[in-house]
């Protein structure tokens, strides 16, 4: 039996100490890894399917914890001080993340992300303070990025530009905190773990640090199957621009998750688990399913990466 246990102190928050941390910022990593029961049913008794629940982070997403390291990477090297304004491409968490922080910081925050974003991520980064700069929706995440390269090649002085696509202290934010949480919380039993591809931070950071513990952890990166695909946030690598942190040779396998079997599985983590979670923690849910159906024992962990408050406008609800 796992336990589920969280220690006293945080590791990923020892560094902290001679800069300034809002209290806000002390309480995200250390989530709760929640078993799947109903979702599982059909697994033999010796294979176990958890998710790790990120949505339970102060700002509601997985992103915060590498929000927060880039930021913090930030003051700590002077490249982000007060009177210079935090820029970065989003399509909705990381900037939700970097716009919380900001507004405990005192900081002015500024964010390019795609016009199709969900309603409620538009409100919830407007709610912080925020100021938005809406681009073409059929670019993307690449069309926010080429937009703020592009300011701050114009006024590089006036912005601080964490760039998260490849900004190391993206993954070494999940180096430091996801991956050591998971090998806590398993007791080191953890042999598979699953993870769509966004940034690819949290997929290469936490497999970075399983691997350090245990070579033998099987590491799986999911994608979506076409570049006209429902995950927002989630990168279809072929036709994308591949952020400068992926390393394409570090997961053991790549699956695809189709947007239909996203959609079913977030509507059934809602009512079957209880768990109201967005469409890439349906895509992660469906793919760790699939690694789990094909063992004969193992403990399978994914990522539950934010909150379906930011999709309830959507209409595969009612279906």
């Amino acid at each position: 039996m796992i336990t589920l246990t969280k220690p006293r102190t945080r590791p990923n928050a020892a560094r902290t100490t001679d800069l300034p941390v809002p209290d806000v910022a002390r309480k995200i990593g250390w989530t709760p890894l929640i078993a799947l029961p109903r979702i599982a049913a059909g697994l033999p008794s010796t294979v176990s399917l958890y998710a790790k629940a990120e949505f339970l982070n102060p700002g509601g997403s997985v992103k915060d914890r590498a929000a927060w390291n880039m930021i913090r990477e930030g003051l700590r090297t002077g490249a982000l001080h007060p009177g210079k304004t935090l820029i970065d491409a989003t399509s909705g968490n990381t900037g939700i993340a970097y716009a919380m922080l900001g507004a405990a910081l005192g900081l002015r925050v500024t964010l390019a992300m795609p016009a199709n974003a969900s309603e409620a991520r538009k409100h919830t980064l407007r709610a912080y303070g925020a100021e938005l700069v809406l681009t073409d929706p059929m670019e993307g995440t690449d069309g926010s990025q080429q937009y703020v390269r592009a300011l701050v090649r114009r006024e590089p002085d006036q912005y601080f530009y964490p760039d998260q696509y490849n900004n190391d202290a993206n993954w070494q934010a999940h180096f430091e905190g996801t991956g050591q949480e998971l090998l806590r919380q398993t007791e080191g039993r953890i042999t598979h773990f699953v993870a769509v591809l966004g940034t690819t931070g949290t997929f290469m950071g936490t497999s970075r640090r399983l691997r350090l513990s245990n070579p033998l952890i099987r590491c799986i990166s999911v994608q979506p199957d076409t570049p006209l695909h429902g995950m927002e946030g989630v990168k279809h690598m072929e036709t994308a621009i591949v952020p400068g942190i992926y390393d394409p040779h570090l997961a053991d396998e790549n699956l695809r998750a189709t947007t239909e079997e996203a959609f079913a599985m977030t509507r059934r983590l809602a009512r079957e688990e209880g768990l109201l979670v967005g469409i890439s923690s349906g895509a992660n849910v469906a793919a760790a399913l699939r690694v789990a159906e094909r063992l004969d024992e193992g403990v399978v962990v994914t990522i539950l990466c934010d909150t379906g408050t930011r999709y309830l406008g959507e209409s595969f609800w009612q279906d």
